[in-house]
This record gives C-alpha cells, structure tokens and sequence, in this order.
C-alpha cells in the first residue's frame, strides 16, 4: 500500500535483542563501555526532557539509583554521572540491590566514574536509609539477561523505592521484574539500542521510549511482525518545498463532519488540517454552523448543507459533497457526525461513492461504512470504535480484511495495513481528553491529500506527529492545564526535533 519506505526498527526477542549486540559489539570491551556512554547520555536526556512534565529537575533535585551487577547498572550510572553534570546542585544515592562488590567490570567503571566526577554529591544507601523525597529513581538493576523469579534482594531494593516520594521513576531497558509482584512500575522505560518484545503491552513499563544507539543504521526493513516508528518519518515535512509550488500542488481535503449535538469535532478537525500543509481544504458541514465557523477559519471553504430534523447532515447533500470530491485529493468524514440513521446513510453513500482516498474517523466507524466502496482509507478507531468494527478480529487482520490502514488509538498507539504492526512511542496522557481524535484526523487528512497514493505513510506521519507535538505541549506547559486546540502550537517545534526543558 506504500511506496515510501517508513523509519522504523523492529520489536527484537530477547535472544535475538542478544544475538545483535553480540553480532555488533563481538564481546569487545572498548565497544561495549562507549555504546553504554551513549546509552547513559541518552538516558539522562530523555529522562530530564520527561520529567518536564512534572516542572523538571531542579538545580538542587535529588536522584536515587537502583543499581545491580550488570549492563543495565552501567547505564544507569552513566546516566546518573550525565544528571550530575547538567544540574550542579544536584545529588544521587545509590542503591546496590546485590551491593558494589558484585559489579561487572563495566559496571564498576560507571560506579568509579560518578563517585569521581560528582565527589560529594554521590552516596550508597540502604533499603531503610533513603531519603524521604526524590525527583527521580533509574532502575538499573535488571534488562535484557532477566530471567524470572525476581530474587529476593532485588525486590527488596525496589520496594525501598517504592516507598519514597519520588516524581518520576524511570526504567533501562526494561522495567526490573517486568510484570512480576515486587516488580518496579516505571513512568518511563527507555529501551535503549533496541525495543525487546517484553517491552510491548507491559503494564509496569509505563510509556516506552526508544533510545537509537545506531545499531539498525544498515539493517534493511525486514519481516518482523512489529515494528516501532522512528521521528524521522517526518523529516520531510520539515524540508524546503518546491520554489515553484502553488496551493493546488499540496494537495486538497474535503471534510465533512458537525451536527448539532458535536458542532466543535468538524471545526477541530478543519482547524487541524489546516495546520497540516496541505493547499486547500473544503468543509462540509450542517448549513446553521457554517457562518460562524468560516469566521473561526476563513482559510477554508465553508459549504453549508441541508440538515435532518435532529440537527445531523442530511442525505439531501449528497449531490454538492460528491460534486466538492471532484476538485479533492483525499476526504475525511466522522468527526462530529452523530448517530442519526439519515446521517449515517449518507455516509455510506460517500464511501461508496467516493474516488479519492479516505480518513473515516469517529461516528462514521460503523462496520458498514468502513467495507463499503473501493477507495483506499485510513480508519482512526479508539478501543471502543475498534471493537465495533472489528467482528473479533485483531489489528492485523482486520487491516488486511478492509485493505485500510488502521490507527488503532490507544497509550501506544498501533497502525497497520495488513503487513507489519508499527508502534507510536510519542504522545501521552495530555492527549486524554475531548479532540484528540480530530486533531488527529484533521492531521491524517491533510497529509493524505498531500500523498494521496500512500495511506499508510499519511497514517504514521499523522500519529508521530501528533505525539511529538503532545510531548512538547506536556513538557512546556504540564499534562493538566491546557486544551487540544494548544497542540497546533507545537507541531512546527515536533517538525524541528525534541526541545529541552523550558528555561526555569
């Protein structure tokens, strides 16, 4: 269904996760110490980025390190050594779950490395020692080598942890314990060179984050079923155009959306697409809105139309939208719609009617609509739409049963178009709340009339970009005080890379 090739890397086994540093690193120590120094600098960054979204580090902040024997202590160390450094002020203790003397040689020279470069700032404590208070906890004491059960010593090490204050816990790799009781329930993991397959739907994992050491830079798209989507699969959003373009070449969005009980959805949705750099977008709502919504974007074109008795779009303007489809490169219909029979019709009647590809979102995920006509499609169901449409199939199949890339909304949100499984890591709980879902829609749409032959490349930009902006919004201005509507302010800076924390 695409021509484009997406960025992404693959969800590895655990024995294959070992099998490529193997392959990679060959046991040889100088290799291993600088990918584990890439990977405690990448951790520390990512977490202080995170951590935003609860007010950041302070220069004075206080770090607590659960510590074990191996690669992943070395990782944590490293990144406790990097926190050191960016925030002076600040302090670590370290917690040794099996104690120091049983540190890998790798390990050990992390350990040595933070006692010297954050002399009398770095302490060891015990289960019954710790501070009262943290702003963050790394958990180091377990990844890839886990193998159940958790020891005891190690439980007793996380549970010291969980006892405290602290703000943000954040796992290496992979949460230690994984979904074990006793195990360590993290805000964030990091996976770092690669995502293992125990990272995928574990409740203690909290949000993942991929943390690219390189190790895929000449590895060719392969078969695996799941895969996670890099944020450079929106690089070329980012690039100069072509110095001859005009608004007919990005391409043109119909929408058609609104009803009287979900008036905002369609605007939301007209709002965001325009935000999308697609040239034109033509929207078709019920003729009382029309008015007042052009006042709110006169950037779009605003065609009013017909309404049944309970305020939803009538099947009485069939006519006008499939004469608007003519001019489109793409339609996206559903947000706002309503449930009522006459509006539902017509729905149907645009998806089997429709010659341009298709965004069908919302109240328009009826399993119906979505099999009816031949257009190729994007449907953006949550849980519940999901479970509507699907007839107990899973994503996979689904996608391949409706020829549709699906969008499958969710904490991680998943898409597929009958092939590989591509996971989003970006976005967050800032995205729960009313109109995401057409913020993202409208997204979605814009880029698929830009490249109307490639849903499912439409469909991962759409979501990346959408969380990217998510975690910018949440780390510049908290998870709590904002409206959806603040995201357009941050999809230019998701376009330009992640930004640090807002100067405090």
């Amino acid at each position: 269904m695409t021509k484009t090739p997406i960025p992404s890397v693959p969800v590895l086994s655990a024995s294959d996760a070992a099998a490529l540093e193997a392959n990679l690193l060959g046991g040889d120590e100088r290799k291993e110490w600088k990918a584990m120094q890439r990977a405690g600098r990448m951790v520390a960054e990512a977490a202080l980025g995170d951590l935003c979204e609860a007010g950041g580090m302070p220069e004075s902040g206080r770090l607590l390190v659960l510590a074990g024997k191996g690669n992943n202590a070395g990782d944590a160390l490293i990144a406790a050594r990097e926190i050191l450094g960016m925030r002076p002020g600040a302090a670590a203790d370290v917690l040794f779950a099996f104690g120091p003397r049983g540190l890998r040689p790798l390990a050990a020279r992390a350990w040595r490395g933070l006692c010297e470069s954050g002399r009398g700032r770095v302490q060891t404590v015990r289960e019954g020692a710790l501070a009262r208070r943290y702003d963050l906890c790394l958990d180091g004491i377990f990844g890839l080598q886990y193998r159940a059960p958790l020891p005891a010593q190690a439980v007793a090490a996380i549970a010291a942890g969980a006892a405290a204050d602290i703000r943000m816990r954040a796992a290496v790799d992979l949460p230690s314990g994984l979904g074990e009781p006793g195990a360590f329930r993290a805000d964030f993991t990091y996976a770092t060179g690669s995502v293992k397959v125990q990272l995928l739907g574990c409740a203690n994992a909290g949000r993942p984050r991929f943390l690219d050491l390189g190790f895929f830079d000449r590895r060719a798209l392969g078969d695996e079923p799941d895969r996670v989507l890099l944020r450079s699969v929106l690089d070329p959003l980012a690039r100069l155009r072509a110095a001859g373009s005009d608004k007919r070449s990005q391409g043109h969005l119909a929408i058609v959306g609104g009803s009287a009980g979900l008036p905002g959805a369609a605007l939301m949705a007209v709002l965001s697409a325009l935000r999308s750099g697609v040239g034109l977008v033509t929207a078709f709502v019920p003729e009382r809105f029309s008015t007042a919504f052009a006042a709110r974007a006169p950037e779009a074109m605003w065609v009013g139309l017909p309404e049944t008795p309970g305020g939803g779009l009538a099947r009485e303007g069939l006519g006008r939208i499939i004469a608007g489809l003519e001019r489109a490169s793409a339609l996206a219909f559903g947000p706002g719609l309503g449930r009522d029979p006459e509006t539902l019709s017509l729905a149907l009647e645009i998806a089997v009617a429709s010659q341009v590809p298709l965004v069908i979102d919302a109240d328009a995920l009826q399993p119906d609509i979505v099999r009816a006509g031949r257009a190729a499609r994007i449907l953006t169901p949550h849980a519940g739409e999901f479970a509507r449409i699907a007839n107990g199939a899973d994503l996979r199949g689904l996608s391949g049963e409706l020829r549709s890339a699906i969008v499958q909304k969710g904490p991680v949100t998943r898409i597929c178009a009958g092939g590989a499984v591509y996971h989003v890591f970006e976005g967050g709980p800032v995205l729960s709340r009313g109109g995401s879902g057409d913020v993202l829609t409208g997204l979605a749409g814009g880029l698929l009339a830009q490249t109307p032959q490639e849903p499912l490349l439409a469909a991962c930009r759409a979501a990346v970009w959408h969380g990217a902006a998510a975690d910018l919004l949440a780390r510049n201005r908290g998870q709590a005080p904002v409206r959806i509507l603040d995201l357009h302010d941050f999809l230019g800076a998701a376009l330009r890379g992640p930004s640090a924390c807002p100067a405090s």
